[in-house]
């Protein structure tokens, strides 16, 4: 069974899009803009913090320290640096991340190479989160011009002691059209799907009241709502409450387009769980990224990165991601998810 879902699994993404600028059939020239989201799995620095970080402490089980943190990050690091470069030579214009400790992890991250000399700029805000992990926007300032920034919280009425990350909106300019990006990271399911399901439709819902507030501004805003959802494509959360479709032609203002519809059914994920893959991991976009209204950047196409490099190659787990640790068992990995980035394409003279 492990062998067919990893042969499901790797079937190829449409990779028809390279180089910087691409002559089409109707002699139009594009321009690739990559813009991706990473789940980078506890990615803890090695203080004491006034969050429950005890777990990745110098000392602790897990063994955490100096060596193992800067090697997390050179790993980190190689992947984002990787995305995108085929198709752009300055890989990803920006990306959110999420199970981010501080600002200073993400700080750090940035400042390894490959990332450096790229002079990516970072958005972050400490959230309400007991482990203290938070979500983070990072962008490459040669191509977005950050204009405003803002999060919003996720409270149950019905439970107070309630704490999970917050949702985090970044607004610039990028190509001369105005663009918001939420980074989500939503409850999880931890306790079991079913029972766990309300935390998510509520932050379903905080995510539409959001984007509906940016629609309502302007009817062919350019938006991308990003995160580890912790539901895949089809469950209720994403569909019903967010409001998404993977068919193009059914995109309106009610409807977002989700272009990892299509890669969830095909049985492509981002993290694999009892021999089944699952794809938490979506960027879903609005109307105008679609039909391209209104402005100058439209999607083009989407990837899981999957990289050989990031698989583990042999064992029970042969071809789930390769992670930092299992339980307390040092791995030397990368992250327990796949990353993944969607192509926007503007058009050049």
């Amino acid at each position: 069974m492990r062998n067919i879902l990893l042969r499901r699994f790797l079937l190829p993404v449409s990779l028809a899009f390279i180089q910087t600028a691409t002559a089409q059939p109707d002699g139009a020239r594009y321009e690739p803009r990559p813009i991706g989201f990473y789940n980078v799995e506890n990615l803890y620095d090695t203080l004491d913090g006034p969050n429950d970080d005890a777990e990745y402490l110098p000392g602790s089980a897990k063994d955490w320290g100096t060596v193992r943190y800067r090697r997390k990050l050179q790993h980190l690091a190689q992947v984002l640096g990787e995305m995108g470069t085929d198709l752009f030579p300055d890989g990803l214009v920006c990306f959110g991340l999420c199970e981010v400790e501080n600002r200073g992890v993400v700080e750090d991250l940035v400042n390894t190479p490959p990332l450096a000399r790229r002079g990516y700029r970072v958005v972050h805000h400490d959230g309400p989160d007991r482990r203290g992990v938070d979500v983070a926007f990072v962008y490459n300032p040669k191509y977005f011009t950050l204009l405003h920034e803002r999060t919003y919280p996720l409270v149950d009425p019905q439970d107070t002691n309630f704490r999970t990350r917050d949702q985090l909106v970044a607004t610039g300019l990028m190509d001369g059209d105005t663009v918001s990006i939420i980074v989500n990271h939503w409850p999880s399911r931890f306790g079991g799907e079913k029972r766990s399901l309300p935390k998510r439709v509520l932050a379903a819902k905080v995510g539409r009241h959001i984007i509906d507030s940016l629609l309502a501004r302007n009817a062919n805003a350019r938006i991308l709502y990003m995160g580890d959802l912790n539901d895949d494509p089809v469950d209720p959360s994403v569909r019903k409450f967010l409001g998404t479709t993977g068919d193009k032609a059914q995109v309106s203002a009610k409807k977002l387009y989700n272009p990892m519809y299509d890669l969830f059914q095909k049985g492509i994920g981002s993290l694999a769980w009892r021999d089944s893959w699952n794809l938490f991991d979506q960027i879903i976009l609005s109307p105008a990224l679609v039909t391209g209204a209104g402005g100058h950047l439209r999607y083009y196409g989407v990837r899981v990165f999957n990289q050989p490099y990031l698989r583990q190659t042999e064992g029970n787990f042969e071809g789930y991601p390769l992670r930092t640790y299992v339980g307390d068992t040092y791995q030397g990995g990368y992250a327990d998810h796949f990353p993944v980035f969607v192509i926007l394409v503007k058009q050049v003279q």
